[in-house]
């Protein structure tokens, strides 16, 4: 995992399994490596392979979505000494709950506290989420609740303005990488998924955000957001090369 720490940033000789070390992996993790779903638009199949993952990520500097990036930080809390567990989500669309195994996320132990992290969710919390019901946890990316939904879910959600907004639910049951296979092949295959629909690319910065989709490049920074149109293929490829460091004739 050496070679992961270095794409990071960090090294091994800070680490221990505690919460500093947790925090500092996680925003290292979400500052360097992009949520993206370029190989669904290459024609690239994902397969649930942690090789696959670590030969993508860290060895040709790439991204990838939930799956692989919270299945990869796994093998690296792991590694690290960390007690872990996969959980599996259902995001919110705005209407409806996706079904299990919709979204993978990660659970770390430390002590008697246990953590919700997750490095594959595009825009969220920079840092791990203690799990504990009904407190409003705050970061640089926002504010985050964790409460219950019913007898079998808990709910993430995120201040908008003055209301909560529902991220995703999850069961806290440990899962395994393959349970996720189903769902990952509809993700990247079904035209019903959202990731089929168009390319995107994101990465937190330091201060803030910049995501490049299809249509438009978006920078945030301190809260300040600017919008510009891509007007063409060409253009994607060179804000993507540029921005994300990222060319599909390399990889």
């Amino acid at each position: 995992m050496k070679e992961y720490l270095d794409r990071i940033g960090v090294d091994s000789c800070e680490l221990q399994a505690d919460l500093r070390s947790l925090k500092m992996l996680q925003r290292r993790h979400l500052l360097s490596i992009p949520f993206e779903n370029l190989d669904i638009h290459w024609k690239r199949p994902i397969a649930l392979d942690l090789d696959k993952f670590l030969t993508k990520i860290v060895h040709q500097r790439r991204g990838g979505f939930c799956y692989e990036l919270n299945g990869l930080f796994d093998e690296l809390l792991r590694h690290v000494g960390f007690q872990t567990r996969l959980i599996s989500g259902r995001v919110f669309n705005g209407k409806e709950h996706g079904p299990e195994f919709d979204h993978a996320a990660i659970i770390v132990a430390i002590g008697a506290d246990e953590f919700l992290v997750d490095v594959g969710f595009g825009a969220f919390a920079c840092e791990p989420l203690r799990f504990v019901l009904d407190e409003a946890q705050q970061d640089m990316n926002g504010t985050f609740v964790i409460r219950k939904f019913n007898d079998r879910y808990f709910e993430v959600a995120k201040l908008d303005a003055r209301d909560w907004k529902g991220e995703y639910i999850f069961n806290d049951a440990a899962r395994q990488l393959s349970d996720f296979a189903q769902m990952c092949d509809f993700q990247q295959f079904s035209s019903d998924s959202h990731f089929t629909k168009g390319k995107v690319c994101s990465i937190m910065t330091e201060t803030g955000r910049k995501t490049l989709t299809d249509k438009n490049f978006i920078v945030t920074e301190g809260g300040e957001k600017k919008e510009a149109p891509v007007e063409s293929e060409l253009e994607f490829y060179n804000l993507l090369l540029a921005e994300f460091g990222i060319s599909s004739i390399n990889v």
